[in-house]
């Protein structure tokens, strides 16, 4: 089996590629709980270095990202999803947003890639300081530890009209799990 890395190249998003997670965000999650483009565009202005795309070598395109917005609060709430401004450049913690991943790149471990590098990356960034927090509903907490996440409970996020749990993880160093 291709080492992931040989199948995608993992950088930040560019401005060209807007579009294309803005469609990727409407094929992954359901309408209620999507981000709308108008949010989606905001992110990627604002900070396309917690963007976290995995471009496909051999289609030239976007097979999935993984984006967020740095903070110093250590509570997750809905006005991440839908307020840029709230992105401080400098803040120790980084609240997630969206794991995309395109049905047909599913099950090859694309996800857990994209996970474990922006840990590795925001482990260097931010001087090991802080964790990624992130929102997930019941089905995904398994996925998410196996990660590395710890649940931390019932969320005080109603993003959808959903039953959310929080979850948290600490930065890697490079080669740790």
């Amino acid at each position: 089996m291709n080492n992931i890395q040989d199948l995608f190249e993992f950088r930040d998003i560019r401005p060209e590629e807007e579009d294309q997670a803005i469609e990727i965000e409407k094929i992954c999650f359901p309408p209620n709980e999507a981000c709308s483009p108008e949010h989606m565009a905001a992110r990627v202005r604002k900070a396309p270095e917690l963007f976290l795309v995995a471009e496909d070598k051999a289609a030239g395109r976007l097979a999935g990202f993984l984006n967020g917005l740095s903070t110093d609060e250590e509570v997750f709430r809905d006005e991440f999803f839908t307020d840029a401004e709230l992105y401080d450049p400098a803040g120790k913690n980084v609240m997630l947003l969206g794991l995309d991943v395109l049905p047909e790149y599913r099950g090859r471990g694309l996800a857990k890639a994209l996970v474990r590098i922006f840990l590795e990356r925001e482990y260097k960034r931010r001087a090991a300081s802080g964790k990624a927090i992130l929102t997930c509903h019941e089905e995904k907490i398994e996925m998410y530890r196996k990660m590395g996440f710890k649940d931390l409970g019932i969320s005080r996020s109603v993003w959808g009209g959903g039953v959310w749990h929080d979850m948290a993880a600490e930065y890697l160093a490079s080669g740790e799990k």
